[in-house]
């Protein structure tokens, strides 16, 4: 009897409590594997199971591992078994409760080394099962911290302190700096930067005055804001995000391999057609003995071991290949449907840009007094002392230059309009130029008042941006669309760069998922790469999702089908082609092992197919289709174009 493998792979997200109190996102608390019963009950299982091993094989007495298998036995196929015989109650027969009967039918032979491997088996997958589902919802969870449980109201010029779910629409909130936003709404008073890629996934903070929204979970820089509560903080939309995730896992939750999409059918055919070859020569005089020996001769050679394990190496070997490459496929079920899509949309932000800004141009205004290097080493002087992400690339641009930068004295940084710092005696103002909608991002640079020149900054694109969306279009046949919250500016340089046609921008979560499911509705299958808090819905939503890994949120890479570790965006049309490959290899299993059950039973039903020559037939079927797998683990079938 093999060691038939089921893949059991939920994507369903566990509703999400209300947002608990907290001052700021403490650090998400992740499900420990061991917290789980499913993970201890397949430890206890697998270690007896490695105990008896040695002792099977050894040649010791039958008592001193016996009971060891015993507990493999109980251990691991209790659930299983529960599962299953709950199901058969609902009038329903899985694979489960199949392989449970199987894995006793084996040891009942003489086969108990196998029917234990294939219980511990079963209970690994279903504790994997388990621990993927716990830690999605541990990062959806983690994403209501993001938003404060506690706001500063202000009433009749007095400030309160207050719970954000006792804010009502109309209510007024003093922001301070440094602090996140508790609720959706608008400035009414103040002005200050306001970091929001939680949300928008721009790469910058943005300037905020009165009259301009901001959202819950946002935070504040340097300015205080005054904040007129627009939207309820249940119906904020960093709790739709949440929301937009449970529903689209949800609906993905129903996806399974093609061997599982057919198991009811199967399972249900393979033990009427066994009661029937023990019943039916038994009701017409045969031997007992010899009816249930063809019985389980036929059970061991129709068993789906060999079409499960025509499904699993191909797709388990893409796996570790892809892995070995830096791009982490969650299960064998996301590897599959890596493979079945036919056009793909990108985010900007942290997916075709490195998510950071970079020094594009120094534009020195002539007669002014300053060259190049001199008027970047004034900017980065009078930047040195600040936080903001534009001075960081401001110091970081001089630097490579190897610049020499002289100290900044009396430092002060105004929220939206720049900072000011005395440097050599005279006074050095950097400040960011009113074009908010431009693509690039311009800075002014004065000293005593007198403009010396400009900076432009941009979000530094992927260097292998342009390849990669090259590579998903002649993958696809169609050029991927561009779906980002940045402004429109932004999104058309970038699209310019890669060749990206088809631009969406402005958009928040709820507006991608909705561009992904007009897609879907079209009859598009589509991959979603992202990075964000943000593209936790899009990710979710997609036939196939991808995440950035080095920069991306929890949320994204917990949500997301495939991780990209190592953070190479060839890596995406890459890992498609191999699934691809995966899906074709799958196919050629399939025809083998089904010619080899097919002639197995057909012996054992026409002819007399010895018990040791059907367990040789079923076991050779199930080695050449795993071996034939196995050939996605080479070098060459990732690199293959």
């Amino acid at each position: 009897m093999c060691s038939c493998m089921v893949w059991r792979v939920s994507t369903t997200v566990a509703p999400a409590p209300q947002a608990a109190p907290a001052t700021a996102a403490p650090p998400r608390r992740r499900t420990r594997v061991l917290a789980l019963p499913e993970a201890r009950w397949a430890l206890v299982s697998l270690v007896a199971f490695l105990l008896a091993l040695p002792l099977d094989l050894g040649s010791a007495p039958a008592w001193t591992y016996g009971p060891l298998y015993a507990v493999a036995y109980a251990a691991g196929g209790w659930e299983p078994a529960l599962e299953g015989l709950r199901a058969l109650r609902e009038k329903t027969l899985d694979v489960d409760l199949l392989m449970i009967v199987a894995a006793l039918g084996a040891a009942a032979i003489g086969q108990v080394l196998d029917g234990a491997l294939l219980i511990v088996i079963f209970a690994t997958s279903g504790a994997l099962e388990a621990l993927a589902t716990a830690r999605t919802a541990d990062s959806v969870r983690g994403l209501l911290d993001l938003a404060p449980t506690t706001a500063t109201r202000v009433r009749d010029g007095a400030e309160e302190t207050v719970p954000t779910a006792d804010l009502a629409v109309g209510d007024l909130v003093l922001v301070r700096p440094g602090e996140r936003i508790g609720a959706d709404g608008a400035v009414v008073e103040g002005s200050g930067e306001v970091d929001q890629a939680t949300i928008t996934g721009e790469s910058l903070p943005v300037l905020k005055r009165p009259g301009d929204d901001v959202f819950a979970g946002t935070l504040n820089g340097t300015g205080a804001l005054r904040v007129r509560v627009g939207r309820d903080p249940a119906d904020s939309v960093i709790a739709r995000i949440v929301t937009l995730v449970e529903e689209a896992s949800r609906t993905k939750a129903p996806t399974q391999l093609f061997i599982e999409k057919i198991e009811q059918r199967y399972s249900v055919g393979v033990v009427a057609a066994t009661l029937a070859v023990f019943g039916i020569p038994l009701a017409f005089g045969a031997d007992l003995t010899d009816a249930l020996l063809r019985a389980m001769t036929f059970m061991i050679v129709a068993s789906p071991c060999a079409v499960v394990l025509a499904t699993m190496p191909p797709l388990l070997s893409a796996i570790a290949n892809a892995g070995r490459h830096g791009v982490l496929v969650k299960s064998a079920v996301a590897m599959e449907r890596l493979g079945e899509i036919d056009t793909a949309a990108l985010d900007k932000t942290g997916t075709l840009t490195e998510g950071t800004p970079e020094v594009t141009a120094v534009t020195p205004v002539a007669g002014a007094g300053a060259d190049e290097d001199a008027l970047l080493a004034l900017a980065a002087a009078a930047e040195h002392p600040s936080e903001h992400p534009l001075a960081r690339a401001i110091v970081a641009a001089a630097r490579a230059r190897g610049l020499r930068t002289a100290p900044a004295d009396d430092f002060t940084a105004a929220p939206g309009r720049g900072v000011t710092a005395v440097i050599d005696g005279r006074t050095v103002h950097v400040g960011r130029a009113d074009t908010p909608e431009g693509a690039e991002t311009t800075v002014r640079v004065t000293r005593d008042g007198t403009l010396l020149g400009t900076l432009a900054l941009t979000d530094r694109l992927r260097a292998d941006a342009a390849e990669a969306t090259t590579r998903l279009t002649a993958l696809t046949g169609t050029a991927p669309a561009l779906l980002t919250g940045d402004h429109a500016a932004a999104a058309a340089r970038v699209a310019d760069a890669t060749g990206i046609t088809d631009v969406r921008a402005g958009l928040l979560p709820e507006d991608k998922v909705e561009a992904v499911r007009e897609r879907e509705r079209a009859g598009r299958k589509v991959l979603f790469v992202g990075d964000g808090v943000n593209d936790a819905p899009a990710l979710a939503a997609a036939h196939a999702g991808v995440a950035m890994g080095r920069a991306g949120s929890d949320l994204a890479l917990e949500t997301a089908d495939a991780v990209v570790v190592r953070d190479e965006l060839t890596a995406v049309p890459a890992v498609v082609r191999l699934s691809r490959r995966a899906r074709r290899l799958v196919v050629q299993n399939l025809v083998v092992a089904g010619v080899f059950i097919t002639v197995l039973v057909l012996w054992d039903l026409i002819g007399h197919l010895p018990l040791p020559l059907g367990v040789a037939g079923h076991e050779g079927s199930t080695v050449l289709v795993g071996l034939n797998g196995l050939r996605l683990l080479r070098e060459s079938a990732w690199r293959a174009e």
